[in-house]
């Protein structure tokens, strides 16, 4: 499962701030930073989200595999017959390999969508284990806010390394992960899938 740490983590924990503590520390706000991709990576249960993931979808690649495959010796039958067929029949022919097109293109975006919805009800815990963490040491330590310190898209140039937290956060996460029995991932209402890889064949006269 592909995920980017970007548009799942770094959202939720570019600023976690207090107003309380904001106003009792109005001289010297104390700051903390934490690596999302590295979050992400150590974070419990994310190894066994991802395996869910494969596992579910795996099928539906297949799915799709067969319906490209069988599109494509529809096309390769009309190109080495059509000289054979009447014109009507080549209409004929021609309307229902676009039919089994749009088909397929069709259920690609459907499994697509799913397959969103699907990561994202698997990733949803995980995430709301991040945030409680982050939120529990800021409140802990007393600190104004915590910032996203991804490589490549943070708005912090330069910092103490001291201020970085992310080991911190990581550690706590195992040590809750640990003291607690791992909840079964639940399979979704419906099947999901990440369809992909599949090339329609082009259209007769393309």
């Amino acid at each position: 499962m592909h995920v980017n740490p970007r548009a799942l983590i770094a959202p939720m924990m570019l600023v976690f701030t207090s107003g309380a503590a904001v106003a009792q520390q109005a001289t010297a706000p104390r700051i903390a930073y934490v690596n999302p991709q590295a979050l992400f990576q150590s974070a419990p249960g994310r190894a066994e989200a991802e395996a869910a993931y494969k596992k579910e979808t795996d099928s539906y690649r297949i799915e799709l595999s067969k319906m490209s495959d069988a599109l494509t010796a529809m096309v390769s039958d009309f190109q080495k017959n059509q000289a054979k067929l009447t014109p009507a029949d080549k209409g004929k022919r021609q309307l229902a390999i676009q039919a089994k097109e749009d088909t397929l293109r069709g259920r690609q975006q459907e499994l697509e969508a799913q397959a969103g919805e699907r990561q994202s009800q698997l990733m949803a815990p995980i995430m709301e284990a991040v945030r409680k963490v982050l939120e529990d040491i800021r409140a802990e330590d007393g600190y104004a806010m915590i910032l996203s310190s991804e490589p490549g898209s943070s708005p912090i140039l330069a910092a103490d390394k001291n201020l970085d937290i992310t080991e911190r956060v990581i550690a706590r996460l195992k040590t809750i992960a640990a003291a607690k029995p791992a909840a079964p991932l639940k399979p979704p209402g419906a099947p999901a899938a990440a369809p992909s890889g599949v090339t329609r064949p082009k259209p007769p006269g393309a």
